[in-house]
């Protein structure tokens, strides 16, 4: 065979092979599917103090209100559905998160004499169990709040108010609180506990609000 017709011959050997092997390469894999898109969900937990709470859960423009203890609602490729949770569902998945949780704050309120920085009679039985709540927390941080009724001056109530939470700062700073954890204020009559007019003697208003964190 002439050297010419046998590189000819070789080369559409070589062509035939390539198309062989071209057609008996498997397939390309097929791309992977897209992650399933994230899912949101929240639980409504009781309120400490038993008022009513609610949350709002939005997506896409949609939304879901939850308003009730341990319901709930998720997202999902139709928008926000709501769900029914229960106490043991919560524990059984998030019960090690709440325990790691710090204690909520707690609230406790004292009532005074009218006028004066004296706590009535059943407001001192309250003490004890406020210092049964800083004793219960690692690193107690104290907010006291004092507050007055409508009777008298604002200035006068500015004053009044803010000897009741300083004398009740002074109290736990004696019963060995550190100074550093107890902050003192006063709002006079401008949170008013019983909305009244004014120069009203409310007995309910004259009070000191004690936060424990």
């Amino acid at each position: 065979m002439p050297p010419r017709a046998e590189r000819r011959r070789a080369a559409a050997l070589a062509a035939a092979a390539l198309l062989v092997g071209a057609c008996a390469a498997p397939p390309p894999a097929p791309a992977p599917a897209p992650p399933p898109a994230p899912v949101d969900s929240v639980i409504l937990l009781p309120a400490q103090d038993g008022r009513g709470t609610a949350v709002t859960l939005a997506q896409d423009g949609r939304s879901a209100v939850v308003d009730r203890p341990y319901a709930g609602a998720r997202t999902g490729p139709a928008g926000p559905q709501g769900f029914q949770s229960s106490a043991a569902e919560v524990q059984a998945k998030f019960g090690a998160a709440l325990a790691a949780q710090p204690p909520r704050p707690a609230s406790f309120l004292l009532y005074f004499v009218e006028g004066r920085d004296s706590l009535t009679e059943a407001s001192r039985a309250v003490v004890d169990r406020v210092f049964a709540e800083i004793a219960a927390r690692p690193a107690p941080d104290i907010v006291v709040i004092g507050h007055t009724d409508s009777v008298g001056s604002q200035a006068s109530n500015d004053a009044l108010s803010l000897q009741r939470a300083e004398s009740i700062r002074r109290e736990l700073i004696r019963r060995g609180i550190g100074a550093e954890n107890v902050i003192a204020s006063g709002r006079g009559e401008r949170e008013l506990l019983v909305p009244t007019g004014d120069n009203v003697a409310e007995p309910r208003n004259r009070r000191v609000e004690i936060i424990v964190r």
